[in-house]
């Protein structure tokens, strides 16, 4: 699996879900990166059960809420430069963010990992991660951790070891 696929993969499942088909497809194929807690809840819970949850653990807990610019500025002015430089990177690579998510949603942001890997942007990429999403994604991890231990935060954890090992070549990432 490339890791095109597995932004892909995993940005998908870091969406508000919708069907439970992609889901359960895309979950198998990320099953060394996920443990177990995630897939047994997928497979047990209606499309109904997981948006529910979704919905209350991302969207009404700001300590939870999976955008990146919020854990790393709050809602200040330094968070608007953020959003400024990560949408400019989307535009520098022609790059369109499918539904109406924020840019700095972790989701969105996993997206476009895989577009820039789509386009052999290995360099830029890593780049991206190390100033972009590391510091927002370890603040996320560290914020979520004594909150809770939902499945839906193996998620999270699976972005950072993904992220980790797609910068492993690079000393600097």
């Amino acid at each position: 699996m490339s890791v095109e696929e597995k932004y892909r993969d995993l940005a998908l499942l870091l969406d508000y879900p919708g069907e439970k088909a992609p889901l359960i497809e895309s979950c198998g194929r990320l099953a060394p990166l996920l443990g177990e807690a995630f897939p047994t809840m997928l497979h047990g819970s209606t499309p109904a059960e997981l948006q529910e949850e979704y919905v209350a653990l991302f969207d009404f807990n700001p300590a939870l809420a999976p955008y990146l610019g919020h854990h790393l500025y709050g809602d200040n002015q330094k968070k608007a430069s953020y959003m400024i430089a990560v949408k400019e990177q989307f535009r520098q690579f022609d790059f369109q963010p499918a539904g109406n998510e924020l840019p700095d949603h972790l989701g969105v942001l996993l997206s476009f990992l895989a577009h820039l890997a789509l386009l052999g942007e290995d360099d830029f990429r890593r780049r991206f991660i190390r100033e972009m999403v590391t510091p927002g994604l370890e603040k996320f991890v560290a914020a979520s951790a004594p909150l809770t231990r939902s499945p839906w935060l193996s998620l999270v954890e699976a972005a950072g070891l993904l992220c980790n090992a797609d910068c492993q070549e690079v000393p600097a990432c």
